[in-house]
């Protein structure tokens, strides 16, 4: 077996979620089977068992706060549209956790420490948002309704409060908070939204874990980049931390509520600290230079987190020392280290990341791997995919394009109006250099990427016909105007947002931003995989795109899959990956697979 196909067979898990009143108790995600599934663990005892068993994988579960019920979702076929199940910790027969709620995309869920109260977020094109507050034995009782997007953020500790994000001004990128009580009625407001030239967004990061506090724990905008203040929602209170911090700053509570942890997210790397709320310390969690992908902090004090870095593989650690969860099986081999470039581009200096095989020299055939999102980013954390072409003799390039998150609110709201366009000045701008530089061969560069990567290769290919040798979109968006009209709600929403109106109210926009535009344009041969039951990137709209190539003749070649937005299915994503790299072999004339 080829150690990139270990890389994807090799057992790995998440970081365990645990319940607030049983600790003891643990749910996560691991791909032990080949199809990542939910699992229940019983750290007592050291027993784990498998909790769901479904042909295309489960990875969206919570324990309830007294750990006697895991509640997981159950859509068909990964297409996201579904309805919530619940199961005993200990294992018996599911059974429909909100009965009378019809299925839907979901909205967020919060779970009530009394055993019997759920806040369960819906959306559906009908209806836009709506929340319910279920009880054990009741009929579910509507509390919240609004055609722009929202979601559930928290439930308080007593199950009096419930925190809502919601988008009722219009604008999906920067969400307004609202805290009202079970039977819907408002308690307190706060929008950085309003009276201002910025945008600005909040969210919910939690309510304090002891009765009777009203303190929400919040993130904000105002500084310009993600910070948490703590907001007392009963007298209206803020606490701001302002934390010497230069990236984008997260925090969950300490479970005892005398202290936060801190994740800080810069420069594609991150660090934990602990800050204590009375002294206003701020200390670091020791954790290795790369990525923390998520942390936890336990009832006795320690840091549980998910870790990793371009040349290790992910690990669950605690800060008393130990491996948390080593699953039993085949590791995965390492890669190589990823290192750090910045390129002066149009709107400022652009972060990059580059691996290329060890020892190599330069000029070298260059995938250039662009992220999803797009508000996100890549970082120094391990990943499967890049490794594999590294593997194959290629150079691999990530870039943090306008529009990624982690660089500030100015970077990541540059997106608007001329979208997918702005991102690919910015990946040009990275391909210049990769080729002045001596480590790109102009003659073999690959663009690919998946979802809004996917959607900004196929954009690429179009709008810069002679810069890229090759394309590879996966799940993409191929014809704007077909998928906003057929995904799903809450992307229509965001995509209002970053172009400002419908297709029917600037057609103008939508045609510029898309693919479909700039199809006639395109000269490399692209390959496309696509989940036939994709709601985030529908199929209609790709065989749109598809026809048109088939029109002209062009150099293609297309796979259509039985799932939704991606796989959870190692086998089938080691299938993808191999036409991937068989079709680049093909067309570039690239190394054999290494062993």
């Amino acid at each position: 077996m080829p150690e990139w196909e270990k890389r994807f067979r090799a057992p790995r898990v998440s970081l365990p979620d645990w319940a607030e009143d049983a600790p003891d108790r643990s749910l996560f995600v691991s791909n032990a089977t080949g199809t990542y599934e939910l699992y229940a663990w019983d750290r007592a005892t050291g027993a784990q068992r498998q909790v769901t068993d479904r042909p295309n994988g489960t990875t969206d579960g919570v324990l309830t706060p007294d750990g006697a019920w895991i509640w997981w979702f159950d859509d068909k076929d990964g297409d996201e549209f579904g309805v919530w199940r619940r199961q005993p910790f200990e294992g018996g027969p599911d059974e429909p956790a909100a009965p009378g709620l019809d299925a839907s995309y979901p909205a967020g869920l919060a779970l009530g420490r009394d055993g019997r109260t759920a806040v369960v977020g819906r959306s559906t094109d009908e209806d836009g948002t709506t929340i319910y507050v279920a009880r054990t034995g009741e009929t579910p009782v509507e509390i919240y309704r609004h055609r722009e997007s929202a979601g559930v953020g928290d439930l308080s500790h007593d199950g009096s409060l419930i925190a809502l994000e919601h988008t009722e001004h219009g604008d999906a990128m920067h969400s307004a908070l609202r805290v009202v009580r079970l039977d819907g009625t408002p308690v307190a407001e706060l929008d950085d939204t309003k009276g201002g030239t910025e945008e600005l967004g909040l969210e919910v990061l939690g309510f304090a874990p002891v009765d009777g506090d009203s303190r929400l724990l919040i993130g904000h905008q105002r500084r310009g980049r993600w910070e948490p203040l703590v907001w007392d929602v009963a007298s209206g209170e803020e606490t701001d931390l302002a934390l010497e911090l230069p990236g984008d700053v997260s925090a969950e509570w300490y479970p005892d509520g005398t202290g936060l942890l801190i994740a800080h997210s810069f420069e594609a790397r991150s660090e934990l600290f602990r800050y204590d709320l009375t002294t206003r310390d701020l200390v670091k969690v020791p954790t290795p230079a790369g990525s923390v992908s998520g942390a936890t902090a336990r009832p006795d004090g320690s840091v549980e987190y998910l870790w990793s870095s371009a040349a290790e593989p992910s690990t669950v650690r605690s800060t008393t020392g130990v491996v948390v969860l080593d699953p039993p099986g085949m590791k995965s081999p390492g890669s190589v280290p990823v290192e750090d470039v910045w390129v002066e581009g149009p709107g400022g200096r652009i972060h990059a990341l580059v691996q290329k095989p060890a020892g190599a020299s330069g000029p070298l055939p260059t995938v250039f791997d662009i992220h999803g999102g797009p508000t996100w980013h890549d970082s120094d954390a391990f990943a499967a995919g890049p490794a594999a072409w590294v593997d194959h003799g290629y150079a691999v390039v990530r870039v943090n394009y306008r529009g990624s998150t982690g660089y500030g609110r100015a970077w990541t709201d540059a997106l608007k109006h001329r979208v997918g366009l702005i991102e690919l000045e910015d990946i040009a701008a990275v391909r210049e250099w990769a080729v002045t530089s001596g480590l790109a061969d102009p003659t073999r560069l690959i663009l690919t990427g998946g979802s809004w990567g996917g959607y900004l290769t196929l954009l690429g290919l179009g709008t810069q016909p002679d810069a890229w040798t090759l394309g590879i979109a996966a799940v993409p968006v191929a014809d704007y105007v077909t998928a906003y009209h057929d995904e799903m709600e809450a992307l229509k929403a965001m995509d209002r947002t970053l172009l400002g109106g419908t297709p029917e109210e600037v057609p103008e926009r939508f045609e510029a931003s898309s693919p479909l535009t700039y199809v006639d344009q395109v000269k490399a041969p692209v390959y496309i995989s696509a989940g036939v039951n994709d709601p985030r990137c529908p199929i209609r709209q790709i065989d749109n795109y598809v026809k048109r190539l088939e029109t002209r003749g062009a150099v293609h070649e297309v796979y259509r899959y039985d799932a939704g937005h991606g796989s959870l299915v190692v086998d089938e994503r080691i299938k993808q990956v191999r036409l991937e790299l068989d079709f680049a072999e093909r067309h570039l004339g690239t190394p054999p697979t290494r062993a």
